[in-house]
């Protein structure tokens, strides 16, 4: 991929050229893919979305072929990883409500007569990590932005330090505050459970 070539139709699409937005997306596409993909690979095995499926969903979020304006490269990314992210905890939540009976009228399992199994725990943990997430990013937004780039994009750290626009020591140093606040984070939350 070439960052220059999609910097440059991030510019005419900030000038108001029609024609870039329709551009972007086969720059941008093989990248957002490999994004998601290593997403979805850190995913539980019971996830239903493709990687294909996540990037179209992803992209129209971002706009479709009416995209808004992106400062540059790093923007663009940002907002695809958040917009990743979003989905993500969105099915999540889908899930666990479609676990959880939804509509459906709760009854007792003893008065079924059978076992039933306990739901996935891997919903659960994205639904936690999101909370965890919110909360670091209220505390410090661009150690939560790290996390998002590195957990939800599956950027590398030297990535989302390009993404973030900042060094690379600087990330290293974020991230390992980062993990330790989201650990401390989610321990409290599930003492909280």
């Amino acid at each position: 991929m070439k960052d220059g070539e999609i910097t440059r139709v991030l510019q005419r699409i900030e000038q108001g050229d029609a024609h870039a937005a329709e551009e972007l997306l086969p720059l941008v596409y093989a990248e957002l893919r490999r994004l998601a993909a290593a997403r979805l690979a850190a995913e539980a095995g019971g996830q239903t979305l493709q990687p294909t499926a996540l990037v179209h969903e992803a992209w129209l979020r971002l706009g479709g072929d009416a995209q808004p304006q992106w400062a540059n490269r790093a923007h663009f990314f940002a907002a695809a990883a958040e917009s990743m992210r979003r989905i993500l905890i969105d099915n999540a939540r889908r899930k666990k409500a479609e676990r959880h009976g939804g509509s459906l009228a709760k009854v007792s399992a003893s008065a079924t007569g059978f076992d039933v199994a306990a739901p996935e725990a891997d919903d659960e943990e994205l639904l936690l990590i999101n909370e965890a997430l919110e909360a670091l990013a209220a505390h410090d937004s661009r150690k939560a932005e790290l996390v998002k780039q590195k957990y939800f994009a599956g950027l590398t750290l030297e990535e989302a330090a390009e993404v973030l626009g900042i060094s690379v020591r600087t990330a290293k140093r974020d991230w390992a505050y980062a993990r330790a606040w989201l650990f401390n984070e989610i321990q409290r939350l599930r003492g909280s459970a």
